[in-house]
């Protein structure tokens, strides 16, 4: 199946943002790799934008920074930043700033990737490289992608654990075990029927081809976001919380979303923060019956983008 042309009708897309999302050593960096020499072929400028490369590794200590946001929560807003400011100049290469605190390098290494003898060519393509286990991780990309009418799309990369323990420990830096064991545990992959704004998703295993994923990212920059769809969603979400509040199952339950509710309001949080109070108390109203405690630390832990690997189970 011959990959769509990207269309050159006036509603296309710029730039693709494009979610690599699954557990370490599923594959994503290898498939990143072979979607950059094909996107060459076509005449798109790609670059991989690697997490584990631009944030340091002592980010993943749960020091509170600001606000109540942890400095690994502040280091990921911190990538989305600069993609964000590498759009609005695109024609200077910005720089990261050194007070974000991501890689120098690292970040100039990923801009080089979109560069050419002649400049900026558009369609660039953005292949976000993380392991994006928390749907609301996912969605502050989408929000990105909306602000700027970009296209966006996710490939998850499917592997059974064996597999994947097996590979990272074959790695000159492994992820602790225990570390791959609890994302498990945690990870949300793109779900379309529960979350309509990962329409545009699909599953691959290991051996999955790039065809597929050349084919979702056409068709994405074929049909980028808007602010309107935004809207409608957090007004969506924000109703669901109110049902929530108000399910009766005890009046414990209406205390948690309240203080939930407060603490995102107090702290001006983002709306995306919003979001992740609301889709969370969402999936856990058929469980109130579970200590209030659990719920309202998990909540918070979400919230604040606690890392994997220093958060105990809750």
């Amino acid at each position: 199946m011959e990959i769509e042309a990207v269309s050159t009708q006036t509603n296309m897309a710029s730039a693709c943002l494009c979610v690599l999302c699954g557990l370490p050593a599923a594959g994503k960096s290898t498939l990143a790799r072979r979607i950059l020499s094909t996107a060459a072929q076509h005449g798109w400028r790609a670059t991989v934008v690697p997490y584990d490369d631009l944030i340091p590794e002592q980010a993943f200590r749960t020091k509170v920074v600001e606000d109540g946001h942890t400095e690994w929560k502040s280091h990921r807003q911190a990538v989305l930043y600069c993609i964000e400011q590498f759009l609005q100049k695109s024609e200077i290469l910005p720089e990261a700033p050194s007070s974000s605190g991501i890689s120098v390098a690292a970040w100039e290494q990923c801009t080089q990737g979109l560069m050419g003898p002649k400049g900026l060519k558009p369609p660039l393509v953005f292949l976000l490289d993380d392991n994006f286990y928390y749907p609301s991780m996912r969605y502050e990309v989408c929000q990105l992608a909306r602000k700027y009418s970009l296209g966006f799309c996710q490939v998850y990369l499917q592997c059974d654990l064996e597999s994947c323990i097996s590979r990272n420990q074959s790695r000159s830096q492994p992820v602790p075990t225990e570390v791959i064991l609890e994302m498990v545990k945690r990870l949300e992959s793109p779900n379309p029927q529960k979350f309509s704004w990962e329409v545009n998703s699909i599953t691959l295993n290991s051996t999955g081809t790039v065809q597929r994923v050349m084919e979702l990212i056409s068709s994405a920059l074929n049909n980028p976001l808007s602010l309107g769809e935004d809207n409608k969603e957090q007004k969506y979400l924000w109703d669901v919380g109110s049902r929530v509040m108000h399910c009766g199952a005890c009046s414990g339950c209406a205390n948690v979303c309240l203080v939930s509710a407060t603490h995102c309001a107090t702290r001006k949080s983002f709306p995306s923060e919003h979001w992740q109070m609301n889709w969370y108390l969402y999936s856990c109203k058929t469980s109130f019956t579970q200590s209030h405690t659990h719920i309202h630390t998990a909540l918070c832990n979400i919230l604040t983008y606690t890392p994997i690997n220093t958060l105990g189970a809750v």
